[in-house]
């Protein structure tokens, strides 16, 4: 975030001379004064969102400058806003998840952050346009917010020009214009015990090596398959046919916050509405339950979507408990070979 704010006050700070009430922000309608405090608008509002622990909606409150506020003065705001949610995105714990309207109606503290730093790389990039300031954006930094919070967005040549792209801000060869866009915070679905948590791009490289996601795991995890299918994840994404709330979700326990292993989808459904579902545990988290009751949760997720009308699972005949965990969630078994029994679930109303 810091970062962020310092490309955006050293890019800008140059330039506070000129004319900003004036001149459109680049393809914006706002002029380059008014995206400027909107900038330090939605970084005060994602720092009150954390802060807060909203959870309904926004904060009812708005910032404004006041009169006589120059250029440099609006920066100063910036700098001081986006130093607020920096404090509030250090200070929260990972658990929480504030409001937010897109995707999902919620984000937690690295969405908030990867939002924060979407507006300043972006809005930076309007305003320096609209006054023919050069401008190029922080690789890193764009990686951050591509693989966060565009789980969607296959990666491009360079980060910033995806990002660009993204936004409808420019072009990429081979890539059709994109005119409509939103940003999209991982998926979490609660049960009485867990919280399944999607995975983001970022958190499926991490976990597809040596790393943890993001998360604290209880002792032996994350567990080798848990690593596998992260790569999986991480390879869709780089394939763009990344939908993350047909990926992985990592069990993370309520009581204390730590994860417990990781479940879902192969892939988007199928022609027919066949989905199919896996799942493991770390090794000291079994035997309580926890793999039926979100084996439940997310197959019950996936058969109140309109484009799902079967949730699969394979398992190895030998493999006793996840036949017990199948059973128990409500699948039946649809099928044997030699070395699996296939298993189904199918909505009540069927």
């Amino acid at each position: 975030m810091e970062r962020a704010v310092a490309e955006c006050v050293g890019v800008l700070g140059a330039v506070t001379g000129r004319d900003w009430e004036g001149v459109r922000a680049g393809r914006l309608e706002w002029s380059c004064r008014e995206t400027a405090v909107h900038i330090a608008d939605d970084l005060i509002a994602y720092a009150g969102q954390l802060a807060g622990r909203e959870t309904e909606g926004y904060t009812p409150f708005e910032i404004s400058l006041e009169e006589g506020a120059g250029n440099a003065d609006a920066l100063r705001v910036i700098s001081t806003t986006g130093a607020l949610l920096a404090a509030a995105v250090r200070t929260t714990p990972r658990e929480v998840r504030a409001f937010h309207p897109y995707p999902f109606r919620s984000a937690n503290r690295e969405g908030f952050a990867a939002m924060g730093v979407a507006e300043l790389l972006l809005h930076t990039h309007d305003i320096a346009e609209g006054l023919g300031v050069r401008y190029e954006a922080d690789a890193e930094l764009c990686g951050f917010v591509l693989t966060r919070i565009f789980p969607h967005v296959q990666p491009g040549p360079t980060p910033w020009r995806t990002l660009l792209w993204a936004t409808g801000r420019g072009e990429l060869p081979g890539r059709a214009p994109v005119t409509a866009w939103r940003w999209s915070n991982n998926l979490v679905i609660g049960t009485e015990r867990l919280t399944l948590q999607g995975v983001t791009p970022a958190a499926a490289t991490d976990l597809s090596t040596v790393g943890d996601g993001g998360f604290e795991w209880i002792e032996g995890g994350p567990i080798e398959g848990t690593r596998v299918g992260a790569g999986l994840v991480y390879k869709q994404y780089e394939d763009g046919v990344h939908r993350p709330e047909w990926g992985m979700y990592v069990l993370v326990r309520r009581e204390d916050g730590r994860a417990v292993g990781a479940m879902g989808f192969h892939g988007v459904p199928d022609e027919s509405g066949r989905v199919e579902v896996g799942y493991d545990l770390v090794e000291g988290a079994r035997g309580h339950g926890y793999a039926t009751e979100a084996l439940r949760a997310l197959s019950g997720w996936a058969l109140d979507r309109d484009e799902v009308r079967t949730v699969v699972a394979h398992v190895e005949r030998g493999n006793r408990p996840s036949h017990n965990v199948l059973t128990r969630a409500g699948f039946r078994v649809a099928g044997e070979d030699p070395e699996q029994t296939a298993y189904e679930l199918r909505p009540s109303r069927a």
